[in-house]
């Protein structure tokens, strides 16, 4: 029987919050792995998540094919995480999310090689927000280059590290009141390395080929819901604020230039007027971690691991009355 380590998988974005859970789900289970990223030197934490010359990075921007085509050379397998929760500069939501999947696909075509694409539980072409429509373009560019490609559309992740709920855990470490926004819109947060597993059956090729996955946790909960939550965990008493969704807008004309968990753009409120959770569709296809055979770990389940940080007594919480 051939071993994994015959087999390279080429991961596009494995330095993110995504990116490096799949490189350690993929070293566990002896893939060689090349990680594709802008910037390489900046990505030598990924070294140890792997067997001496297990792990290797190389440099690679969507935005330039040639670049894109040498990272993927002789990769049987090629894994597209790349993605923006905010445009800056040229790193725009059509030029990474649509343009970008699209090079990535057309590249593994041409070289032969198995794709598996991460896009998101939201993606629409007639969507109101830009990066949903970007996402549903890049699905659709994709499929396109690749029609066996599998997609995988995880709802919004939560785990170490994550620009979730160490946001909410940070903002209420520093104010008194926290802004509502979309209170009662409903999510199904995902914990990443769920995600991560799911990806790398994909790899194992316990997935369907052409098929698009919904990921979701075990859990609905309202943006309301999910913000108690993390505030228990940490220990904190806030009071939240409802913002209406004109008013959230028209701060978010401002808050997009902020800084750190401050900031907010006006597309993210945009994101924020809709449910983000598995679709009927899927769990009736099986297209979803349980179709896997994944059992979903729950927010309550593993973000106290480590939002305990925010906790006012660190590791320590305080005891009922």
């Amino acid at each position: 029987m051939a071993s994994n380590l015959e087999t390279l998988v080429t991961v596009f974005g494995g330095s993110g919050f995504l990116g490096r859970n799949v490189v350690r789900a993929l070293c566990r289970r002896d893939y060689r792995v090349r990680v594709a990223v802008r910037r390489p030197e900046l990505a030598g934490y990924l070294q140890p998540s792997g067997k001496v010359g297990q792990v290797h990075v190389v440099q690679a921007n969507l935005r330039y094919p040639a670049s894109v085509e040498a990272a993927l050379r002789d990769s049987d397998i090629v894994i597209n995480l790349v993605g923006v929760l905010a445009e800056g500069g040229a790193q725009t939501f059509d030029a990474v999310q649509a343009k970008g999947a699209e090079t990535v696909a057309k590249a593994a075509a041409a070289a032969g090689a198995r794709m598996i694409h991460v896009s998101a539980i939201g993606a629409d072409a007639e969507s109101p927000s830009r990066y949903a429509k970007a996402k549903a373009a890049g699905e659709a560019a994709v499929l396109a280059a690749v029609p066996s490609a599998t997609i995988f559309r995880p709802s919004v992740m939560f785990g170490p590290e994550d620009q979730f709920t160490n946001r909410f855990a940070a903002l209420a470490r520093m104010s008194p009141v926290l802004p509502l926004i979309g209170g009662e819109t409903r999510m199904q947060p995902v914990y990443v390395g769920d995600v991560a597993t799911a990806i790398a059956d994909a790899v194992d090729g316990k997935a369907k080929a052409g098929a698009t996955y919904e990921l979701g946790g075990p859990e609905v909960l309202t943006m309301r819901e999910i913000i108690e939550a993390i505030l228990a965990i940490t220990d904190r008493q806030r009071m939240l604020a409802p913002l209406p969704f004109g008013l959230a807008r028209f701060q978010a004309n401002f808050l997009q230039f902020a800084p750190g968990a401050f900031k907010l753009t006006p597309d993210q409120v945009t994101l924020l007027a809709r449910d983000n959770i598995v679709s009927d569709a899927a769990k009736a296809a099986g297209l979803t971690l349980e179709g896997l055979g994944i059992t979903a770990d729950s927010l309550e389940a593993i973000a106290p691991q480590y939002l305990w940080r925010f906790r006012p007594q660190g590791q320590f919480q305080r005891k009922s009355a």
